[in-house]
């Protein structure tokens, strides 16, 4: 945990998966939810409180009583958007899907843009952000567009999630560039699709060498951040992803602060003799 972690710290809450939706899953072992552990190590770093939230796509109360208690949302890489949330039919080389994570993310999206609570968006978080606009996806880059280069280093075919792919550049300007110290960012990428239409009220903020749009972000003032990379695998070594956390995280504290002031105040009898 970093040295200067704020002494109020934000609640974050990181969506899950359905188990049975990750390839190779036995069929008799019990429902779940889960998700990769780097997330949550890499929020908490940067000085947030992580919660796991369940994928309550059928109890729409109880999921917006815990967005309430939230900060700010993040949602993590994962399995392919269900094509219907973007008005398609699902194509052959679309991957395994979770409807039940899709209605989710899109709720708890639709409603920190609208208040707006921040929002960081991950390789599939950056594609919900998109959807939850109403944007639409390549459902396979490399078989629907042939200027695409190759962006699937999956760890599945050998790759290290940690491999640089590639770079992107960075769009002058916009709120990501004052995170990153580069215009040109090495990335490592483990995803076959990408952006084909952008949502409303939406902007660029990085794209690759092929035109494919890398990073996203809010046009209002509200935090809302989507890159197309993994930047948690390098939080702990990098110092730039470290400040796209960490702006991420403070945001998340200052909208507390003026939101919900009563997280922020001292906690009377609590320990007292």
């Amino acid at each position: 945990m970093s040295a200067d972690i704020p002494s109020y710290r934000p609640t974050i809450g990181l969506t899950t998966q359905t188990l049975h939706s990750i390839d190779g899953i036995p069929p008799a072992l019990p429902s779940s939810w889960v998700m990769n552990q780097r997330y949550f190590h890499a929020a908490t770093a940067a000085g947030a409180v992580p919660w796991m939230i369940p994928l309550l796509d059928d109890d729409l109360p109880t999921l917006r009583a815990i967005y309430e208690r939230l900060d700010g949302v993040l949602i993590p890489g994962g399995v392919d958007i269900n094509p219907a949330e973007y008005g398609e039919s699902v194509r052959p080389e679309c991957g395994n899907l979770d409807p039940a994570r899709d209605l989710v993310e899109l709720q708890l999206v639709r409603w920190a843009i609208a208040e707006g609570k921040p929002v960081l968006g991950l390789c599939r978080g950056l594609q919900i952000i998109n959807v939850s606009q109403g944007g639409t996806m390549w459902q396979d880059l490399a078989s629907q567009n042939s200027a695409f280069h190759k962006h699937d280093f999956f760890p599945t075919a050998g790759f290290e999630r940690d491999h640089i792919a590639h770079e992107v550049t960075v769009v002058e300007g916009s709120r990501l560039s004052q995170m990153l110290d580069c215009v040109r960012c090495p990335v490592n990428s483990m995803h076959h699709q990408g952006i084909k239409t952008l949502g409303r009220d939406l902007l660029v903020s990085a794209t690759a060498d092929d035109g494919l749009i890398e990073a996203i972000e809010g046009r209002n003032d509200g935090f809302c951040i989507g890159v197309q990379w993994h930047p948690e695998v390098f939080e702990m070594t990098d110092p730039q992803t470290r400040q796209l956390f960490g702006a991420f995280i403070d945001a998340a504290a200052t909208w507390s602060a003026a939101n919900q002031p009563m997280s922020h105040a001292p906690r009377v009898g609590v320990g007292a003799p």
